[in-house]
């Protein structure tokens, strides 16, 4: 693995058989540690390096980019840990959720009965207008659809109260990317009552970039399961106009995600605008990219076209190698 970057990062040269993490499975997070060097220049990636610092140069916010290619290159720009997650946090949670069910040999079929009385009429919930009645059943498997597809705030809701904690989905971060910056504090509920607490959800963005990767390219779940996960984030439907709208409209393409967004503090900024997943080229190859926004002073539209430019701006240096 080869990591190329600057600000608040580090450059390093390591080699795929010295990664290992606890349970004996390949992990690339455990060979980085902290360092800054602005190097890169003659890594093949080091314009790339230069052109996110031009893209993001004056922006009014924090922006934070991650690559991981499939070959094993990684390039970081601005990563730092403390990027707010917001809506990224349901796909952590929703690989925690399904070793939940591994563990109790339940498959995503399982149900489970729901009150609508439990449920915030006031918040993003397409769920709402799909089930009518005082009470209903649904899905385990449903639930993750609509935090993967929709990013349901009550079916996100629903499955940290049911299924698994924040803090046992933290716990189990820590697990399988024992170095990351992950930290899940809080659910949508409580975000949403006090949205400085929104800051508590937070990562890098090599972090989630790490998590995309292992989740493209080894078994953190059943094979079952983390197959639902990725088609449900090929088919996820939010954030169009950010990383998506970087790549070219090529049936060769595919992008899968999960995006994060949302809340004004008390400085009239909007707290995060992110966006991250896998990109699958024609040839067959890909690569893991996450672009986190923090504290962007302008509308969100504006944050997500210099996501939009960013992402363009990976992809065209990744097709030329």
């Amino acid at each position: 693995m080869r990591v190329y970057g600057m600000h608040n990062c580090m450059v390093m040269r390591v080699y795929r058989h010295a990664l290992v993490f606890a349970s004996g499975c390949a992990l690339l997070f455990a060979a980085l540690s902290c360092g800054c060097r602005n190097t890169g220049r003659d890594s093949g990636y080091g314009e790339l390096v230069d052109r996110l610092g031009e893209i993001t140069e004056g922006k009014p916010g924090s922006f934070g980019v991650a690559v991981i290619t499939d070959d094993a290159d990684t390039i970081v720009f601005n990563n730092s840990s403390c990027y707010p997650m917001m809506s990224m946090f349901k796909l952590p949670e929703a690989i925690a959720v399904c070793h939940v069910l591994d563990m109790r040999q339940q498959d995503l079929d399982s149900a489970l009965t729901v009150r609508r009385s439990d449920l915030d009429e006031h918040t993003w919930s397409p769920m709402l207008k799909d089930y009518a009645g005082e009470e209903f059943t649904v899905t385990v498997g449903r639930l993750l659809d609509y935090i993967l597809i929709d990013s349901d705030n009550n079916a996100s809701n629903i499955l940290f109260d049911r299924i698994v904690s924040t803090a046992e989905t933290d716990s189990y971060m820590r697990i399988i990317l024992p170095e990351s910056d992950f930290r899940i504090v809080h659910k949508e509920s409580e975000m949403k009552a006090d949205i400085m607490k929104s800051y508590d959800n937070c990562t890098s963005p090599l972090s989630y970039a790490c998590l995309v990767d292992r989740l493209f390219k080894e078994n953190i779940v059943s094979d079952v399961k983390q197959k639902e996960i990725i088609r449900a984030m090929t088919v996820c439907n939010t954030g169009m106009d950010r990383i998506a709208a970087g790549l070219p409209e090529s049936d060769g393409v595919v992008f899968a995600h999960r995006t994060g967004s949302g809340y004004t503090n008390s400085r009239g900024e909007v707290i995060a605008v992110n966006d991250g997943g896998y990109v699958r080229l024609p040839s067959g190859k890909g690569y893991s990219i996450a672009v986190l926004v923090k504290d962007f002073g302008g509308m969100q539209e504006e944050a997500e076209k210099i996501i939009a430019e960013i992402s363009g701006a990976v992809y065209e240096s990744i097709i030329k190698r």
